[in-house]
């Protein structure tokens, strides 16, 4: 094992600070974090954002069973993921996207297949969910070891950004464009493991969405959705390749057209959108970006309209209650 992380509440935040100035744990400043502590070859960061602990180096396994564990989070989970979540174990397929939130580049969906051997040597390998990773070497390192785990099998579809926009304008939906894109990656995997008795995906709206856009092959397989999914093993791995067709798709673009075009929706993202406008013209946005977000009627309104204010649905309360 190369890394592990959890979350922590505030409580354990301080008990495990403590604990490592006890083991003699040598603190360093180190940006977006509560704390950074090195001894021999392992480090530990806690972040802001969670808070949550990263391990990371040689010793891992031995602090999180020894120290950890017993003694800040109160529970043995290392070596128990079998009887954990036993389910993770089951022959199943895990989707998840990339892209959704970045203005420019791809949506891309993708989906892993997996079962009790595959999911071992996933654990072992440290696949996670590819949020909890800043690298893109990592990302592309552990894509790698999930195309080459035997018996694992992925599927990827990429919507590139004229497609996706074209499909938006038909949707007028984006919950219906990702359940159209994961019963793509379904049939897909279906086609080479049609034995495949469920999928398991991030609750992004009704399951029926995704059942709708099913055919006749994944009908009959069972459509599961739940939020945080990707703590489970296929979805993380789906995440991870779906990241990596991400991130290639932006740097192979941002080599031909010579812009750097990044991620999210920030003040450089902007900036490059800008100057592909005074270069190419309003429309060359629509091969490059997802243009009914805002970012694009700011970048360019006379040609992409605003979007439509978001309606807050309020429960009213029955006349019994």
């Amino acid at each position: 094992m190369n890394s592990f992380t959890s979350p922590l509440t505030a409580e354990q935040t301080g008990m495990l600070r403590l604990l490592l100035e006890e083991r003699g744990f040598i603190f360093a400043p180190r940006p977006y974090t509560l704390f950074f502590a090195q001894k021999d070859k392992l480090s530990v960061a806690v972040y802001e954002k969670g808070p949550k602990v990263l391990l990371q180096g040689k010793g891992i396994e031995e602090f999180v069973q020894f120290e950890l564990e017993p003694n800040i989070l109160g529970e043995a989970k290392l070596g128990y993921e079998e009887v954990h979540s036993p389910e993770m174990f089951e022959p199943h397929f895990g989707v998840d996207e990339s892209g959704k939130g970045d203005f420019f580049g791809p949506l891309v969906i993708a989906g892993v297949y997996v079962d009790r051997g595959i999911a071992r040597k996933f654990l072992e390998a440290g696949i996670q969910d590819s949020k909890r990773i800043g690298s893109d070497a990592r990302i592309r390192s552990l894509a790698e070891t999930i195309k080459k785990t035997h018996g694992a099998l992925a599927e990827t579809v990429v919507i590139g950004p004229e497609k996706y926009n074209d499909l938006y304008e038909n949707f007028d939906n984006l919950n219906r464009l990702l359940g159209w894109g994961h019963a793509r990656v379904i049939e897909n995997l279906l086609e080479k493991k049609p034995s495949c008795p469920r999928a398991l995906s991030d609750k992004f709206a009704d399951a029926r969405v995704i059942e709708r856009s099913l055919l006749q092959r994944g009908r009959e397989i069972k459509l599961e959705q739940r939020t945080k999914a990707e703590s489970d093993l296929a979805v993380a791995a789906a995440s991870i390749i779906a990241r990596e067709a991400f991130i290639d798709w932006l740097e192979k673009r941002s080599k031909a057209l010579g812009l750097k075009l990044g991620r999210g929706v920030s003040p450089s993202v902007k900036e490059v959108a800008r100057a592909l406008v005074e270069k190419d013209g309003p429309a060359a946005l629509r091969h490059v970006a997802k243009v009914h977000f805002r970012t694009a009627h700011e970048i360019a309104p006379e040609l992409y309209a605003a979007p439509p204010p978001r309606v807050e649905w309020i429960r009213r309360k029955s006349a019994t209650s």
